[in-house]
């Protein structure tokens, strides 16, 4: 019976190590494999990292374009505020021009003098001393108030 408890003995070691040479095998394949998903894990991370570059490069470029532009048009809004504020001021010159020249226009009409005016009598023509007093007048006022010249 001993040499049979022997024999039972070293077959289940056979077995046993049948099993674990079998299940080594399995475990090779397995890290073969996970060996090779390593590799292309490898990849695709040496991609993601490269698209990251990529992009904080355009950001970066983004970044410098919007001051640019934010730049440019605070320089151009300051241009546009100027302007306007010249036009406003342009605008108000031009009222104080027109309200001379009709000024000038009322002394220059012709007056008509009830006394003298009949139905078949032209009205009478504007004197010209009060055409050259009314633009006179006008002339002075435009001296005095620090515009632009008519």
């Amino acid at each position: 019976m001993n040499h049979s408890l022997g024999m039972a003995i070293e077959t289940l070691v056979a077995i046993l190590l049948m099993l674990t040479i079998g299940y080594c095998m399995l475990l090779n394949k397995r890290l073969t494999r996970l060996k090779a998903d390593e590799h292309s894990l490898k990849a695709v991370i040496g991609e993601l990292i490269t698209a990251t570059e990529i992009a904080e490069r355009a950001i970066g470029g983004l970044k410098l374009a919007v001051r640019d532009v934010n730049e440019n048009l605070g320089s151009q809004l300051a241009a546009a505020t100027q302007m306007s504020d010249q036009l406003h001021k342009q605008l108000g010159e031009a009222d104080n021009v027109v309200r001379r020249l009709s000024k000038i226009a009322i002394a220059a009409r012709p007056v008509t003098n009830p006394e003298m005016a009949t139905a078949t009598a032209p009205a009478a023509k504007p004197s010209p001393a009060k055409a050259v007093a009314a633009a006179a007048e006008a002339f002075s006022e435009r001296r005095r108030s620090n515009g632009l010249a008519a």
